[in-house]
């Protein structure tokens, strides 16, 4: 089944860091150990709402459009494999209103898996 990301999700990305994450080996059943695993992923710090927004589709895969068509994404949030990638505190910005009111912005760093997803077709 193919899922695109939600339009109305994507100026998320706009600002998306392309990283490598690096998977430590597993120790195999027969004690031998396992090879390191690299990944491509997107790095993207957004608000804690954007965040809370995004929760439910995280584990799942999208693919792009855009500039990072040909590409897909999943949200890395609670898999253990991923575990130095999950939602970390990316801080916070004190800001004032039209009104005067201070406020404050909570944002997360989040990371998506980045797979290259483009099919071949025949002519």
């Amino acid at each position: 089944m193919r899922r695109f990301w939600p339009n109305e999700h994507s100026f998320l990305l706009d600002d998306a860091e392309e990283v490598d994450v690096h998977l430590q080996p597993v120790v195999q059943d027969d004690g031998s150990p396992g090879k390191v695993v690299n990944r491509k992923a997107l790095k993207v710090r957004v608000s804690q709402e954007d965040f809370e927004k995004i929760w439910p589709l995280a584990e799942a895969r999208y693919r792009l459009s855009g500039r990072l068509s040909g590409k897909a994404i999943t949200l890395i949030t609670n898999n253990p494999h991923y575990k130095s990638w999950h939602p970390a505190d990316g801080g916070s910005v004190e800001t004032i209103s039209d009104s005067g009111k201070r406020y404050q912005s909570r944002y997360v760093i989040v990371h998506f898996l980045l797979d290259d997803v483009r099919e071949t077709v025949e002519a």
